[in-house]
Order: C-alpha cells, then sequence, then structure tokens
C-alpha cells in the first residue's frame, strides 16, 4: 500500500533544504565581494539582492520546518531534488538582474547548465557581462561539480547518516573516508589545490599569450573552474577560440581529464597508490572509448577534407572529443562547424563520446565509464558462460579501487541507468524533429543536454521554443542527479495525490 507523506517528512525535507539554500547564499557572497572590488555597483546590488533572497528562504525553511530528527532515504532524495530545483529559481535572481537574459527562464537556464555543469547557455552580450557575473557563472561550475549538497555538508551538517543520504542523492555513493563529512572536505581539498595550481598555469599561459596581469589572472581562474569542473562555461563568447592559444589548449585538455576522474581516484593516488591509473576500470574504459571516438571523427573529417592538414584536424578533432567525453563543453570552434564543416560521421564519434561521458563520483555527466565497463564485463562473462560446461561456475571481476565480483546487482544497476539516458536522449531529439529543426542538431543538443556535456552545434539558444528551454532545464537536472533523486521526487509527488 502507498502510504501518504505526513507533516513529519514535510519538516525533514523543508529543514534540510533550507540549510542548502543557505549555503548557496553564503557562496553568492564571492561575485558580490569581486563586483565591489572592481567597482561595480549595480552588479553588486543585484547579489545583496540574491543572497537576501536565499537567507531569507532558507532561514523560513528551517524555523517553519525545524525538527531534530535524521533524514531517511526517502527524505534524502527528494531533498536532494528539491533543492536543485529552489536552488535554480534563487540563483538566477542576479543573472536575471543583470539585464544580459531576454526572461527569467533563461536565466534558470543558465543557473541550472551551471549547477549541473553542463555549459549550454542563452547569455546574451557575454563579451561585455561584469566580472561580478563571470565571478558567478563560473563558481557555479564550480560548485556544481563537486556538489551543491557536498558544499552543504562540508559547512552545515554534522556525519549523520542522514548526511550520507543526501550525499548519494546528489548522485555520489563513494566515501573516500568513513565519515561523509569528511569525505565531503576531501574532496574539497583535493579540488581546492588543483585549482591553486591549475590558476597558476593558466595564469602563465595568458600571459605568454599577451594578456594583462590582472585579466590574465581572472580567466585563468575562470578557466580553471570551467575546465575542472567539466561546466565549459568561458569569459567570452567565443569560448576558447577566443584564446587561439596551444598552450592553454594543452593545458585544459589534461585539467579536462583530471577533473573527469572518480575523486575515490584521486584520493587513492594522493595516498600513493600510483597503479590505481592504470588498473582502474573506469581510467581503462576511458583511454579505450576516446580512442574509438577519436577514430570515428577523425575518419569522418578525412572525408570531408576541411582542415589544410592532418596535424590541425587532430589538433582540432583531438580536443572537442576529450572535451565531449568529459562532458566539459568548451571548444575550440564555432558550434555550427559541427554542422556545416563536419559530416555526420565525424559529429557521431562526438556524440558517442558525449553520450558515455566520463567517471562516476567525478564531475563529469553521462552514462558514465564504469558502467561501460560493467556492461562490457557482462557481455564477457555471458560469452564465456555459452561456450562453457552447464557445471562451470563463470565468474568476472573488475577492479574500482579494489577487486570487486562482477554480480547480477552491478549489472542491473548499470542498465537502468544506461537505459535512462539513452530514452532521454531520443526524447529530446523527436522534441526537437517536432520543432522542425534536423535530426542531427536534435540528436546532438538533445545527448548534449541530457549528458551534461555543453557542445552545442547551434541549436541551444534564446531563440529556441519555451517548451525546449524546460525540457532541456529538466534534462540536465535528471542527468546531473543520474535520475534516481528525480524518480524519488515524483514518487513523493505521486505518494501525496494517491497514498492512504
Amino acid at each position: 500500500m502507498l502510504l501518504r507523506p505526513q507533516k513529519q517528512d514535510y519538516r525533514i525535507i523543508g529543514y534540510y533544504t533550507g540549510k542548502i539554500i543557505i549555503g548557496i547564499g553564503l557562496i553568492m557572497t564571492l561575485p558580490m565581494f569581486t563586483s565591489l572590488f572592481f567597482s561595480e555597483w549595480n552588479p553588486a546590488l543585484d547579489f545583496a539582492i540574491g543572497i537576501s533572497a536565499c537567507l531569507i528562504v532558507g532561514l523560513s525553511l528551517m524555523m517553519c520546518c525545524e525538527t531534530d530528527r535524521d533524514l531517511l532515504w526517502m527524505h534524502g532524495m527528494v531533498t536532494a531534488a528539491f533543492s536543485w530545483a529552489l536552488a535554480t529559481v534563487l540563483g538566477a535572481i542576479p543573472h536575471y538582474l543583470s539585464g544580459h537574459f531576454l526572461s527569467y527562464l533563461d536565466a534558470c537556464f543558465d543557473i541550472m547548465s551551471g549547477y549541473t555543469t553542463t555549459g549550454l547557455c542563452l547569455i546574451q552580450n557575454m563579451d561585455h557581462i561584469s566580472h561580478g557575473l563571470n565571478m558567478w557563472r563560473h563558481l557555479l561550475t564550480y560548485l556544481g561539480g563537486q556538489g551543491m549538497i557536498v558544499v552543504a555538508i562540508t559547512f552545515l551538517f554534522k556525519g549523520t547518516a542522514g548526511a550520507y543520504r543526501l550525499y548519494v542523492g546528489e548522485g555520489k555513493d563513494e566515501r573516500l573516508l568513513p565519515n561523509v563529512v569528511q569525505t565531503a572536505r576531501a574532496i574539497w581539498m583535493i579540488s581546492l589545490t588543483y585549482l591553486a595550481i591549475g590558476t597558476a598555469v593558466l595564469f602563465v599561459a595568458n600571459l605568454l599569450a599577451g594578456m594583462t596581469p590582472v585579466r590574465s589572472l581572472l580567466h585563468g581562474l575562470w578557466i580553471f573552474m570551467g575546465s575542472w569542473s567539466t561546466g565549459g562555461f568561458a569569459p567570452q563568447s567565443q569560448n576558447l577560440l577566443y584564446y587561439h592559444s596551444p598552450l592553454v589548449e594543452f593545458v585544459t585538455v589534461i585539467i579536462f581529464i583530471i577533473g573527469s576522474y572518480n575523486f575515490a581516484l584521486h584520493y587513492s593516488v594522493w595516498q600513493g597508490n600510483y597503479k590505481e591509473v592504470r588498473r582502474n576500470i573506469e581510467t581503462v574504459s576511458f583511454s579505450t572509448t576516446v580512442m574509438i571516438t577519436s577514430v570515428i571523427s577523425i575518419i569522418g573529417l578525412m572525408q570531408v577534407l576541411f582542415y589544410p592538414n592532418l596535424a590541425s584536424l587532430f589538433r582540432r578533432c583531438f580536443y572537442q572529443i576529450v572535451s565531449a567525453h568529459t562532458t566539459t563543453g568548451n571548444a575550440t570552434m564555432y558550434p555550427i562547424q559541427f554542422l556545416n564543416n563536419w559530416n555526420v560521421l565525424a559529429t557521431m564519434g562526438i556524440m558517442i563520446a558525449m553520450s558515455i561521458g566520463g567517471s562516476a563520483c567525478s564531475t563529469a555527466g553521462g552514462i558514465k565509464g564504469i558502467r561501460v565497463g560493467v556492461l562490457f564485463k557482462a557481455l564477457i562473462n555471458d560469452i564465456h558462460r555459452i561456450f562453457s560446461p552447464d557445471s562451470a561456475v563463470i565468474t568476472h571481476k573488475f577492479h574500482h579501487i579494489r577487486d570487486i565480483v562482477l554480480e547480477d546487482r552491478h549489472v542491473r544497476a548499470a542498465s537502468l541507468i544506461t537505459i535512462s539516458y539513452m530514452v532521454m536522449y531520443l526524447f529530446g531529439a523527436v522534441v526537437g524533429i517536432f520543432y522542425g529543426y534536423s535530426l542531427q542538431a536534435s540528436l546532438f543538443d538533445s545527448i548534449s543536454a541530457g549528458s551534461n556535456s555543453g557542445l552545442s552545434c547551434g541549436l541551444t539558444a534564446a531563440t529556441m521554443p519555451t517548451a525546449m528551454k524546460l525540457l532541456y532545464i529538466v534534462m540536465m537536472w535528471a542527468g546531473r542527479l543520474e535520475f534516481i533523486s528525480i524518480f524519488a521526487l515524483l514518487a513523493f509527488i505521486w505518494a501525496q495525490v494517491k497514498g492512504k
């Protein structure tokens, strides 16, 4: 029998959602101080309004729903999904007030794109936005890469079982340390360390490219945030094509790849277990599928003869492939070139790379390498079983931090999520075709939104139909949380309507 949620369930969900919203408000102080530092008074006021809205809503939820009860699994999942939706609506306030968006929906689109580290955007006149707004855009992706709930757990939660349930609700399930709060802090330690190193390297690269020191530092920081979080936002409308710098491209490719790796893998390597990089099923899967998709796209590009030489072809192709496969979305070419200068075979390599994505429990989106690896292992296991005696016991293992025996539950979980992604990609493509876009463009941008990749062939724009904007927001949201929390929220609503 389906039980209707009780008042106490709403209190628990509201209370912990309030904590997360307060965390968003506190994070918003960083772009506000950036605006104040550069004497951008109107943007600073925009952020002050946004901060006030977050604190009012967050504190109101905590006071009205005050409880000392911990979260159960249902509460954790629903809170994760609901807090992301509410944080999007509130986080869009400074965006909309900036005057760089045609509607509040467009501002919400960009906020969800940032939180989910997608990188698709509808912002207008990007090359002339304030430093504060640029800081907020890139902070969104950096925040979203680690996870908004990870931020809240780090500073606003105690080490309870409920905090772990929230952590899982955001699409993560690995503990680097026994305590989930310690795990969240370890994730931030890793990210902040890379932030310092990556920003310094990109600062030097920008100086060598001829930028002023202050501009080099800001762009280095923002490029790193967008790259490490596999978020794809960039300070200029031309994305990374703006820099025309092989050094910036080389450094960001390394950041993409490192950022797309599982935080558990990072922690293991930091502990001195360097062999894990070579043995882990996700790194093996990633290396294999990058090679396959690169070959597909290179063959396609060799057919169209667009690039003057093989070196230029490989430079453009490999960069877009790695950006797609890590679901980063930074690009060194114009979006329309995917349709005008690449053929279907070349763009197919990009679409396959985007759909697979990076590692689980990382900043990346997509189906994830571990699921591709598990399904491949399951296929090999079944083939062995067919050609073995009936009495034979066939077992396979895969290595992910430790050796794990492949069981039916691993295959079922991988299959469920993979099918969910594929259905979402196809549904988004059908909607695009319904509104008159080509199959290639519809499928490309649908996969990009659902896998949180951010590359676009030009379909995603402020002029696209409202229904498609709403659909892409939901797809980005569902893809980032890997569906389970969204299913839990829908089930919670259904239980309220039909429960006893």
